[in-house]
């Protein structure tokens, strides 16, 4: 543990501990020379002993650096100081995905595609890059408090790969999402990633984990072998578009499923619009039954060794699932090892010299962000790098048209002279022609207007008097831009939706006209009383009284409608007015 006031690197300055996990502890940092709180992540004690991992962990973490999206928690830095491993990241206040869905129990629809719609985003960016994550579950998932959405642990989560299911605290909470073809030991693909996106929709949406066990290996069998649970034998009134979109996510068979996390999130995109609500059931085209059934065995014959299970828990599946590979490594080593045990003290040397001979000749690239292209690229080959001839264009919010958003490798890395680097370019921030929202569901619009960067508001609206529209609850009404203009990311939209107050009851069911009065004056609403010839009467509750006996037929506003401020409610009734001298009229 770090000590609260301890400086790392002399820099980050430790504010506070804010976590603790089986990989790493996270600590609340301020960073003196940019002055700005951050999240710095340093290794536990026993993974940064394994110079294996920590070579892994600096360079997955460094490319991770090179992501540039609202949905992708940024990382800073990587370093180490004084045998502590850390890496410096963009810190977040909000809460876990995991902790809200603990405290909701399950999500609405539309709030389960808006978070989708963000990840997906997030993830994007990620598999253009070719970049996977590995690990996404809720607790990598941040929300902050105006609803956008964070995906963390890039860079970690993939230096994690083979070594995070020999921990027993990880295996548990990362096997729940564990992909067919990961659980027969294969490598991840960026459709691996998809099939645990499809898992975690399954997972907000009915607040259940489709597949449970008592250890890693029943569940593992599980993915493997048994078909997902009907999503809508749960969920009955769910649109069959987005069941879809969690059964082509997690198709065992990764032929079936989304080539990345783009084609994903433009499915998402339109899963709400009315012509798919009743779409055909996704059919998968390929097998699925295309896993490795020699892993299947030996994971069967593990699982039913319970002694084995007893001793080895959760250890069983990090051997069997993710490291098949590494028993043939080790195998091989020690052979190795046996023939050149003569030569032993060569191979030290030169192993020593690849540890500490290769960082001869390495140089910090420079940061040439917010440089022209000519700048940019005179200093790196003066600094001792070669640029690659085509530069890549990239939409940036913050960066000047035309000049150097980022490079590849990112700015501060060490990399050997001679190096190639890429120049990303900015193009502007991109523009996005506003549609005409009215008679849509805001989140729908709010998820899909918040990936492409636009600031999204909603704002109550009291419906007119003359307006009888039976608006449903979040129908867009209104919207400050409108239609045909163009907005930038980082520009604001306000989307207006009808005040609603209540329901209207059934007022035929024993109200009177006095009720009827004072229903109207709590949700301010205009009202009128006519006969059954269609005539006014002038009821108030000055002489309210005189009407005691009247029935009350009917209502123009359904029972069950939605009360809206200001709108009109008439009432038709039908009887005898007391006439205040003990004579009676029949109306």
């Amino acid at each position: 543990m770090i000590a609260k006031g301890q400086k790392i690197s002399d820099r980050y300055q430790i504010l506070k501990s804010i976590g603790e996990g089986g990989m790493a502890n996270v600590y609340l940092a301020y960073d003196t020379i940019l002055e700005r709180n951050v999240a710095v992540k340093v290794l536990r004690g026993d993974l940064a002993t394994d110079e294996k991992f920590v070579r892994r962990f600096q360079r997955e973490a460094l490319q991770a650096s090179s992501l540039n999206n609202e949905n992708i928690v940024e990382v800073y830095d990587v370093g180490e100081d004084h045998g502590e491993y850390y890496i410096v990241m963009e810190y977040i206040e909000g809460k876990q995905l995991k902790t809200l869905l603990k405290k909701r129990g399950k999500l609405t629809v539309p709030e389960v595609v808006d978070i989708m719609l963000q990840v997906t985003s997030g993830l994007s960016v990620a598999h253009d890059s070719y970049i996977i994550h590995r690990d996404i579950k809720p607790q990598n998932i941040m929300i902050l408090e105006n609803g956008l959405v964070k995906l963390t642990d890039f860079g970690i989560a993939v230096a994690m790969n083979s070594t995070q299911l020999t921990q027993t605290n990880s295996v548990m909470g990362s096997v729940h999402y564990l992909p067919p073809e990961q659980a027969c030991g294969k490598g991840a693909t960026l459709q691996s990633d998809i099939y645990s996106l499809g898992i975690l929709m399954f997972e907000l949406l009915t607040g259940k984990l489709p597949y449970r066990g008592e250890n890693a290996v029943e569940i593992a069998l599980k993915h493997l072998k048994e078909p997902l649970p009907s999503i809508r034998t749960i969920l009955p009134d769910l649109p069959q578009s987005i069941e879809n979109i969690i059964m082509k996510a997690t198709a065992k068979n990764p032929k079936n499923r989304y080539a990345d996390a783009r084609e994903m999130h433009e499915d998402l995109r339109t899963c709400l619009d009315e012509s798919r609500i009743n779409e055909i059931k996704y059919t998968y085209k390929y097998p699925e039954n295309d896993y490795d059934d020699n892993a299947v065995l030996k994971i069967k014959k593990e699982a039913n060794n319970k002694d084995s299970m007893k001793k080895d828990g959760e250890e069983v599946i990090a051997k069997k699932i993710t490291e098949n590979d590494l028993k043939k490594q080790n195998t091989t080593i020690i052979v190795l090892v046996a023939i050149f045990t003569a030569l032993i003290v060569g191979i030290t040397v030169v192993l020593l010299w690849i540890r500490y001979g290769n960082s001869i000749g390495t140089k910090e690239v420079p940061d040439v962000t917010n440089m022209t292209l000519v700048d940019a690229v005179k200093t790196l080959e003066n600094a001792g790098f070669t640029v690659v001839d085509e530069t890549i264009e990239k939409n940036s919010s913050t960066i000047e048209e035309g000049k150097v958003v980022m490079t590849s490798p990112a700015g501060g890395s060490e990399k050997k002279k001679g190096s190639e680097i890429t120049i990303y370019i900015s193009k502007g921030t991109a523009e996005i022609t506003i549609d005409d929202y009215t008679g849509q569901n805001y989140y729908k619009i709010q998820g899909a207007l918040e990936a492409q960067g636009i600031k999204v508001y909603s704002e109550p609206r009291d419906i007119g008097e003359d307006d009888d529209n039976n608006y449903e609850e979040y129908e867009i009404i209104d919207q400050s831009v409108a239609a045909g203009e163009t907005l930038k990311s980082g520009d604001e939209i306000t989307l207006y939706i009808p005040n609603i107050k209540d329901v209207y009851p059934d007022f035929t069911d024993g109200y009177e006209v006095l009720d009827i009065l004072d229903f109207c004056e709590e949700y301010e609403l205009t009202c009128k009383f006519v006969d059954k010839d269609k005539n006014t009467l002038s009821i108030n509750k000055g002489n309210a009284s005189e009407y005691e006996s009247y029935k009350i037929v009917s209502q123009n506003r359904k029972e069950g409608a939605k009360v809206t401020k200001n709108a009109s409610l008439t009432i038709t009734l039908e009887g005898n007015k007391n006439s205040g001298d003990g004579s009676h009229e029949l109306d």
